[in-house]
C-alpha cells in the first residue's frame, strides 16, 4: 500500500474545502463547546434548496405545449429541436420533457409548480418600452452578469451580497456554535453571500477533510496543526488566516460527527447534482445535531450551453435532473428523515434560450425561463404567463422568441422568502416595490 504525502498548501486546501474564509471563523467557536450547543435547535424547521443549471437552460424544451395554437407554433418554429412524446401535465395543455417522468408524477400529486417566464426585471416591462430603451436589467445575454443578477437580484445595482444570504442574515444560527444558515455543496456561492452571515462551502466528495483518514500520521498532523493554532506568529493577517483554518477543520468535524454513517433511505445516483443532493439530504438528516432551524443550500448543474447538438445533451441533463430531484423528495419524504413539508427546492438559471433554432443545431442567449418549485409545502399547478409563441409577436423582446419576463425574479425570490419566514420581503429584494403588491407572493407556497 503506498501512502500519500499532504503538503501544507493541500492542508489549508482541504480546510477550505469546508468552509468559505469570508468569515467561518467567527461563525465557530471550540468544538468541545459545539457539541453541547448543537443540540439545541427547534422543531420549526425549514430549507430552501437552490438547484441552479448554469449555462442558460432552455426552458422551452421543458415546459412543452401540447394543445391548441400554442403547440402548433411549437411543432413548427423549432423545427429540428422540437421534442417529441412530451408527457403530459393532465389536461393542462403542457407537459414535460420526455426524460422527466418523475417529475411528471410529482406534479401529478400537486408537489411540484411552474412557474412561467420568469426573468431578471427592474419593473414590469412590455415590447414596446423594451424597444423604446425603458430600464432593463444590465448586460443582458452575458452569462456572468446574468448569473450573478440571478443570485444577488439586483439587476442595475452592483451588490456584494445574495438575496439567499440576504434571507440568511434574518435568520442566524441558533447558537454561535451552530451549523450555518447557508451552505453550498457545490463550491462558493454569491447567492449565499450575506451582510452579517457568511456561507459555509462544502466539498463534494465527502465531509472529511483532505487526508484525514484515521491513520497514526493522520492523527500526528491534526495534533501538529492544533500545536501551530497555538503560536502566536505576531502577524495580524497570519493570525487570521490560522483562525479561519481552525474554524474550517472545527466545522468539519462538527458536520462529520453530526452526520450519520448510516447510509440514506434512497439510493442516489452517481451524478454530480444527485451526489450534491445527497450530501444536502445528509444534513437535512442531522438538523437537529447541527442545531439548524433554517438553511438555505446552493447545489448546481452545468451544460446548458446548448449552442450545438441541444437535443442530446438535454436528454441527458433533462434525465440526470429528474433523477436527482426523484431520488432527493423520497429522501425527504422517508420517516428517517421527515422533511418533505419542510425543505423546498427550486431552480435558477441565467437565462432561457431563443425559441428559434439557430444553424448549429441549438439556440443561442435568451431572456425569460420557466422554472420549477419542488416539495412537500408547494401548491402544485402552473403559474405566471406563458408567452405567445409567435416570432417578433408581443412577448418576443427581439424576433427570435427572446420572451421578455412576466415574472420577476423578485416576485419569484419573494415567494420563497415568505414561507420560509421573511416579513419584511423588500429588504430583500430591492427592486420588488416595483411591482404590483398584490404579485409579491405569487401563490404557489
Amino acid at each position: 500500500m503506498t501512502s500519500k504525502m499532504f503538503s501544507r498548501r493541500q492542508l489549508i486546501q482541504g480546510g477550505f474545502k469546508m468552509a468559505t474564509a469570508l468569515g467561518a471563523a467567527a461563525t465557530f467557536g471550540h468544538l468541545g463547546k459545539m457539541s453541547a450547543f448543537a443540540q439545541s435547535a427547534g422543531s420549526d424547521y425549514k430549507a430552501l434548496v437552490c438547484v441552479f443549471l448554469f449555462g442558460g437552460n432552455d426552458s422551452n424544451n421543458m415546459v412543452i405545449p401540447v394543445s391548441g395554437q400554442a403547440a402548433a407554433q411549437y411543432t413548427t418554429l423549432r423545427a429540428n429541436l422540437a421534442v417529441k412524446n412530451p408527457l403530459a401535465l393532465g389536461s393542462t395543455g403542457f407537459g414535460l420533457h420526455p426524460n422527466m417522468p418523475a417529475l411528471a408524477s410529482l406534479y401529478s400529486k400537486g408537489n411540484v409548480a411552474l412557474n412561467f417566464n420568469v426573468g431578471t426585471l427592474v419593473a414590469p416591462l412590455s415590447r414596446t418600452q423594451y424597444q423604446s430603451g425603458s430600464a432593463k436589467p444590465a448586460n443582458l445575454f452575458s452569462h456572468a452578469d446574468q448569473q450573478q443578477e440571478w443570485q444577488t437580484a439586483a439587476p442595475l445595482e452592483n451588490l456584494t451580497t445574495g438575496w439567499g444570504g440576504r434571507v440568511a442574515d434574518l435568520f442566524p444560527p441558533a447558537t454561535a456554535q451552530s451549523c450555518p444558515t447557508a451552505i453550498s455543496v457545490n463550491g462558493n456561492s454569491t447567492l449565499l453571500v450575506g451582510q452579517t452571515s457568511q456561507p459555509a462551502s462544502i466539498g463534494g466528495d465527502g465531509f472529511g477533510l483532505l487526508g484525514e483518514n484515521g491513520t497514526a500520521a493522520s492523527t500526528a498532523r491534526d495534533a501538529a496543526l492544533q500545536q501551530i493554532f497555538k503560536l502566536d506568529s505576531g502577524v495580524t493577517l497570519v493570525q487570521a488566516s490560522g483562525g479561519i483554518l481552525q474554524g474550517a477543520i472545527e466545522m468539519a468535524a462538527l458536520v462529520k460527527n453530526a452526520v450519520s454513517t448510516t447510509a440514506l433511505p434512497v439510493t442516489f445516483p452517481q451524478t454530480s447534482l444527485a451526489q450534491q443532493l445527497a450530501q444536502v439530504a445528509q444534513l437535512i438528516r442531522a438538523r437537529t445535531q447541527l442545531g439548524a432551524t433554517r438553511q438555505i443550500f446552493f447545489t448546481s448543474l452545468g451544460g446548458f450551453d446548448t449552442h450545438t447538438d441541444q437535443l442530446n445533451s438535454q436528454t441527458a441533463l433533462y434525465q440526470q435532473l429528474n433523477d436527482a430531484i426523484s431520488a432527493f423528495s423520497t429522501a425527504m419524504e422517508d420517516s428517517s428523515i421527515a422533511a418533505a413539508n419542510d425543505v423546498t427546492l427550486f431552480t435558477e438559471s441565467e437565462f432561457s434560450r431563443t425559441f428559434q433554432p439557430n444553424t448549429n443545431g441549438g439556440t443561442d442567449h435568451a431572456w425569460g425561463s420557466h422554472h420549477m418549485v419542488v416539495g412537500g409545502a408547494v401548491k402544485g399547478g402552473l403559474y405566471g404567463q406563458f408567452p405567445n409563441l409567435a416570432l417578433g409577436g408581443d412577448s418576443d423582446a427581439e424576433s427570435r422568441g427572446n420572451w421578455i419576463p412576466t415574472t420577476s425574479l423578485d416576485q419569484y425570490g419573494a415567494t420563497l422568502a415568505q414561507w420560509f419566514g421573511v416579513s419584511n420581503v423588500q429588504s430583500v429584494f430591492p427592486n420588488l416595490s416595483n411591482f404590483s403588491q398584490s404579485t409579491h407572493n405569487l401563490g404557489f407556497m
